[in-house]
């Protein structure tokens, strides 16, 4: 009778019960199986026993404290609920550190069918089948995207483990966290960053390339998700269906309501924005293309111009400084000035005050900018760190905004008063627009490019300035052009609910590629061309100092502005603006440590500008 009874358990007990035969059981050293299940068939047959991924163990490798049979029998012995940790010790560890162990689930929990379980092979429905249990809201996934996909037997659909795992299931805590932040939108891109699972699956594969290259997806690259919206705001987490479904968060007629949770006032003009608008894709975002297109045609010709400009007054320069040595050394001078150290005043300090201004404005909006322009790099990490994280950049970027409309808004009261106002000046409000004290092009301008380029090709002389010259007012005209394109951009951009009320959402687009482009042309053409012009041309380099202090002597003057001198020498205005001496030590001291501070800092800046695009990263 027992030989029949053993013959009719499945192989792998028969094995055990060949090596573990009943007399070990007395002993103490094991108890074979088919004893086991003399009492407890109820529990699990031999058969179903010997199919389980622990048919290859006997019963007492679980229940290791069950080491006399006639008292666990009698009642004596009851055995302790089984530790698994002998056996699956990563496993254990995992789910240690999970919301599940905090809230007392143990591993009976969810493998309730231990005697019998199966191998899972990765097939993801048995997961679902195992979290449905308790989960109620599982309902909800079953009937999305996500779900269908899983049921219908689709292994790439996202399942319950593959964004909570399987036994390391970490709390979400506070939703506002950075913790829950980060992983509505983390778990997202496993699997929508792998693009052939995606094209396998007919899933638009440049979601996640579209939202690192927007606003939200670079405060989340930077270390901020908890500022921005991420994957499950707009798609949310569990209720995941395709926009065309009238159930889908993106649906047309629900884009208000989801928009709305992070922009209280969203209209459904708002609701156009493109939210993974690809400005490299004509066919279906044209205006996006024409508006990237324009913007990087204006940045590449006006950089191809202005820098060949540079180049050929650096080397014509260069040969300038060596023609005056030679002669200095052959005992010539090219001209002697009378009094030619005497002090004049070329800026009051209302002119001085505005450019520190300037320079203060756009330094914080370019040490603040750039980093979330190029935040793939680890230095912009860095940088966002120096400031105290992305808020505090983002207050320190707004502060510069304002002073920049702050000093515009005096520029445009200079300019009036220069206009209409000033009693000094002769002639009509045209005759001054045009006339030499202004900052408007003219014909002599004309001139002057058409000179400074034959002598930079050594065919004729250096040309003789006015008060300004044409690059000069290059300068000047461009704040009006940036106040346009990066000033008002970046108003639709830090005001988008206003703005949104009456602009359509791709408006929004267009503002984030014209403001993004044009911000880097200001800084690559300021810290290039204008540092050049102004402090690294062989006329003047390492500074010049006269935007600072107001001053530059009678040598200077006719060496670099001999128009205006001669004109002023003609109206008898000269001594009108000789300074009776220089400057104070310890105010020349502070802003020449101001002055080399700025250029050090816009350096520094172009420098990582250039090796985040040698690096080749992602910079839109």
């Amino acid at each position: 009778m027992f030989l029949s009874r053993l013959f009719r358990l499945a192989p792998p007990l028969l094995l055990l019960v060949l090596l573990a035969p009943p007399v070990l059981a007395d002993n103490g050293l094991a108890i074979a199986p088919d004893t086991c299940l003399e009492c407890h068939s109820d529990v699990v047959t031999a058969a179903q026993f010997g199919a389980s991924v622990h048919g290859q163990n006997a019963c007492t490798s679980c229940h290791v404290d069950v080491v006399d049979l006639d008292k666990h029998v009698n009642g004596q012995l009851t055995p302790e609920p089984v530790n698994c940790i002998r056996c699956h010790k990563q496993e254990t560890a995992e789910h240690f550190a999970s919301v599940h162990m905090l809230n007392d689930i143990g591993c009976a929990d969810c493998h309730n069918d231990l005697h019998t379980h199966q191998y899972w092979q990765g097939d993801k429905r048995k997961v679902l089948e195992k979290c449905t249990m308790c989960h109620d809201e599982m309902a909800v996934y079953q009937d999305s995207a996500h779900g269908q996909a899983v049921i219908a037997g689709n292994q790439d659909s996202a399942a319950c483990n593959d964004c909570h795992n399987l036994h390391e299931i970490k709390p979400l805590g506070d939703p506002t966290s950075f913790e829950n932040r980060e992983f509505h939108t983390r778990v997202c891109m496993t699997c929508h960053a792998d693009e052939e699972m995606m094209n396998r699956n007919g899933v638009l594969s440049m979601a996640v390339k579209t939202y690192m290259e927007s606003y939200h997806g670079k405060n989340y690259r930077l270390g901020y998700p908890e500022l921005v919206a991420g994957c499950a705001d707009c798609h949310s987490a569990h209720r995941v269906h395709p926009s065309s479904s009238p159930a889908a968060s993106t649906h047309p007629d629900n884009l208000v309501e989801t928009c709305a949770a992070c922009h209280p006032g969203a209209t459904p003009l708002f609701t156009q924005f493109y939210p993974h608008g690809e400005h490299t894709n004509a066919e279906d975002y044209p205006i996006l293309f024409w508006t990237f297109v324009s913007m990087t045609g204006l940045l590449t010709g006006t950089f191809a111009v202005f820098w060949i400009h540079t180049l050929l007054w650096m080397f014509r320069g260069f040969v300038e400084n060596r023609e005056k040595r030679a002669a200095l050394m052959a005992g010539e001078h090219h001209h002697v000035i009378p009094g030619a150290h005497t002090i004049y005043r070329r800026f009051y300090p209302r002119h001085i005050f505005l450019h520190f201004l300037v320079i203060i404005s756009f330094l914080g909006l370019a040490l603040t900018g750039i980093p979330l322009k190029f935040a793939d790099q680890q230095w912009a990490h860095v940088m966002m760190g120096w400031y105290g994280g992305a808020p505090n950049a983002a207050l320190i970027h707004r502060l510069g905004a304002v002073i920049t409309f702050v000093y515009f808004a005096a520029a445009m009261a200079m300019s009036i008063h220069f206009l209409f106002l000033r009693k000094d000046i002769p002639g009509n409000w045209l005759q001054r627009l045009f006339g030499p004290d202004s900052l408007c092009p003219n014909l002599k301008d004309v001139r002057d490019v058409t000179a400074m380029v034959r002598w930079f090709l050594f065919r004729g002389p250096k040309p003789s300035f006015e008060r300004w010259t044409y690059w000069e007012k290059f300068d000047f005209l461009a704040v009006f052009w940036g106040m346009f394109a990066i000033g008002g951009s970046g108003l639709m951009l830090w005001f988008p609910e206003f703005f949104g009320a009456f602009l359509p959402g791709w408006m929004f687009n267009v503002a984030t590629i014209v403001h993004s482009d044009e911000a880097l042309l200001a800084t690559g053409f300021i810290f290039t061309v204008h540092f050049f012009n102004t402090h690294g041309r062989p006329e003047k380099f390492p500074m010049d100092f006269v935007i600072f202090n107001g001053e530059m002597s009678k040598e200077e003057f006719i060496e670099e502005r001999a128009d205006q001198w001669k004109r002023y020498e003609e109206a008898g205005t000269t001594e009108q603006f000789r300074k009776a001496r220089p400057s104070r030590v310890y105010y020349d001291f502070f802003v020449k440590g101001f002055g080399f501070t700025a250029l050090f800092i816009g350096i520094g800046l172009l420098l990582l500008m250039l090796y985040a695009y040698l690096a080749g990263g992602h910079h839109f």
